[in-house]
């Protein structure tokens, strides 16, 4: 599991280890049942304090995605679908696309050259 959080970003640290989860349940590299990694030895894996990683575990078990169990951590407990925000943005945008005339092609080369790769190259 390859997780990052950019410590010079706006975004709150916790908020960026919710996206991780997310990301690694919808890419198939966390599946339904499997443990997290402890919150202390992911704090150190991230270079944050480890109630900043509870937090966001917080979060995600209240929206249902993680569950806790004494002695035995976080686990996936759901799929996570698309949220619902990035969708009705991504179909606003196709639906002001289409009505200028930009076409898939192009509407993904802008996409991809407005948004940072994961892996900081560019």
């Amino acid at each position: 599991m390859r997780w990052t959080v950019d410590h010079s970003s706006r975004e709150a640290l916790p908020l960026q280890i919710v996206a991780c989860v997310r990301h690694g349940i919808a890419s198939g590299e966390l599946a339904v049942g499997e443990q997290l990694p402890p919150a202390a030895e992911l704090a150190v894996a991230l270079s944050v304090d480890r109630n900043t990683v509870l937090a966001a575990y917080r979060q995600l078990r209240e929206e249902g995605v993680l569950e806790f169990r004494r002695g035995r951590g976080a686990r996936v407990a759901s799929a996570v679908a698309e949220p619902a925000p990035v969708t009705e943005a991504a179909q606003a945008l196709v639906a002001v696309a289409r009505r200028h005339g930009v076409g898939r092609h192009d509407l993904l080369r802008l996409i991809e050259k407005l948004t940072p790769r994961e892996d900081g190259a560019r």
